[in-house]
């Protein structure tokens, strides 16, 4: 057991609120959780969850998995998620996040660079056979000694979660003595020079929650609504950290439909709401938020930072607006919208959360760089996971590492005002709703379907990107790209007539 004074840890916020309140509701399932997995949707007090995550904690130990081993996660945004994410760090475990949109591909690569000893998945998402794409992908990583899943007729060889889960475990079974300061979460970033690893620890997570959490307003005991997956470290730190933060109730939205999305606001009674920045800001635009009486909060965040500066007003009071700022893994950072619901300024130098109060803690910084770029640090930003590689030439000498994290991102100061202006995403790099990827891998991709295709991304208001492609046959290419093990938004770029954006950027 951890002692009590030693630095918290995701699992020790859990637990402090389990013995403040164990019949409270801890987490609740999509609605419509049974057409996305297969399965009725559930919710769980904070008792109910302990149990599950001690019987899933057991499993994995029970399992052969050694502590500080890596276990990757494919899952729906489900209540299942985060149980497994807890119960990992109960077991001593290391969390790799992959994206739900990565198909084999992308996940044995994932799964190869971190040395994964296992992974989980489920049967079913949205129609898709994940647990076919983790077998498939765990036998091309000679790393992989354990393989779960969640839902039912599971492939041969995966063990079952939902059997696990309510298993009985004694009540002397002392969890993982976790430290705060080793790595929890592995998130993969899509940079100029190809993917990194970005692992972080306990304290990088809950700094990045603290952040969304003190700007956003969240009131102890809040009841969230998060559409947002928790498969990246904004993901999980907007959502699932924010939660754990709040001591309340984390409702989950698996993206994206509206009605559905609109009931569980009303039928939760939900006060926060955390969204895609610009399908937040729809809900203001249409006049939706103002028939939610319960709604208070909305956090909305920006993969595409360059589009906050431009984006409408938010005119639905009561209820409140927060701009979070996303810089791929980088990091991020929060601004609450004034009582004109424009984007206020953002200046260079330190941050705090909340910004409008004096003598806040510090969240972190943000400067220009040398590049005319955005650079990050503070206590979320990981720097040895951005430091620069090494030269191809041993006798090059290594360049000093820098003490911020360069995103990218390019950017310039106001001459007028001194505010920083984001102008335009990394060079190179594409991202279509929540998933980022190399311009390079378009042309690639593209080679292989023969003379005559293309493949390429169009500017798009609410995505940032969306994918066009031509061929001689589409249907063809469609079919070439799914064999290949592509992620669906390669594949659907080939339909037949126009892709919509708000479709592609309410997968992830």
């Amino acid at each position: 057991m951890s002692q009590p004074n030693a630095s918290p840890t995701l699992d020790g916020l859990f637990r402090r609120i389990l013995a403040r309140q164990p019949d409270a509701i801890a987490l609740i399932d999509p609605a419509d959780k049974q057409r996305v997995t297969g399965q009725p949707p559930a919710r769980l007090t904070y008792a109910q969850a302990d149990r599950a995550i001690s019987a899933l904690a057991a499993h994995f130990t029970s399992s052969g998995l050694p502590a500080n081993s890596v276990i990757a996660l494919q899952l729906p945004n489900t209540i299942e998620f985060p149980l497994t994410i807890l119960a990992a760090h109960r077991a001593g475990l290391v969390v790799a996040l992959l994206p739900q949109l990565w198909r084999q591909a992308d996940i044995t690569t994932a799964l190869n660079r971190t040395g994964a000893r296992a992974i989980v998945s489920t049967r079913w998402i949205d129609g898709v056979s994940h647990a076919d794409l983790a077998m498939n992908a765990a036998a091309e990583a000679f790393s992989i000694r354990y393989v779960g899943g969640f839902g039912d007729d599971l492939p041969e060889g995966m063990a079952s979660l939902d059997i696990a889960m309510t298993e009985d475990v004694p009540a002397a079974a002392a969890p993982f003595a976790q430290d705060a300061r080793r790595a929890a979460i592995i998130s993969f970033d899509s940079m100029p020079e190809g993917v990194r690893t970005v692992p972080r620890t306990h304290l990088h997570m809950i700094a990045g929650g603290l952040a969304v959490f003190l700007e956003g307003r969240v009131p102890q005991g809040a009841m969230l609504l998060s559409a947002q997956t928790l498969s990246s470290f904004a993901g999980l730190a907007s959502s699932m950290v924010t939660w754990l933060l709040s001591g309340g109730t984390l409702a989950l939205h698996h993206p994206f439909d509206e009605a559905v999305l609109e009931a569980q606001i009303r039928d939760l009674g939900c006060d926060t709401l955390v969204a895609p920045g610009p399908l937040a800001l729809r809900l203001g635009e249409t006049g939706l938020a103002a028939g939610m009486p319960t709604l208070r909060n909305l956090i909305g965040l920006w993969r595409a930072p360059e589009q906050v500066a431009a984006s409408p007003a938010w005119t639905a009071t009561p209820a409140t607006f927060t701009d979070i700022y996303l810089f791929g893994e980088a990091g991020l950072f929060g601004a609450r919208r004034g009582a004109n619901g424009v984007p206020v300024a953002i200046m260079p130098g330190p941050h705090t959360a909340p910004r409008d109060q004096p003598g806040s803690s510090a969240a972190g910084e943000t400067l220009i760089t040398p590049h005319g770029t955005l650079g990050l640090r503070g206590p979320m930003v990981t720097l040895a996971a951005y430091a620069p590689l090494p030269p191809l030439n041993s006798a090059t000498p290594m360049p000093p590492a820098p003490d911020y994290v360069d995103t990218g991102f390019a950017a310039r100061l106001d001459r007028a005002t001194g505010t920083i202006c984001i102008t335009a995403p990394p060079s190179g790099v594409l991202a279509v709703g929540g998933y980022r990827f190399l311009a390079q891998d378009l042309q690639e991709w593209a080679k292989r379907l023969g003379q005559g295709a293309l493949l390429t991304a169009l500017p798009d208001r609410w995505s940032g990107y969306r994918l066009a492609g031509r061929a001689q046959d589409n249907a063809r290419a469609r079919e070439a790209l799914s064999e290949l093990g592509l992620n669906p938004l390669m594949v659907e770029a080939f339909r037949d007539g126009p892709a919509r954006s708000e479709e592609i950027a309410g997968q992830h």
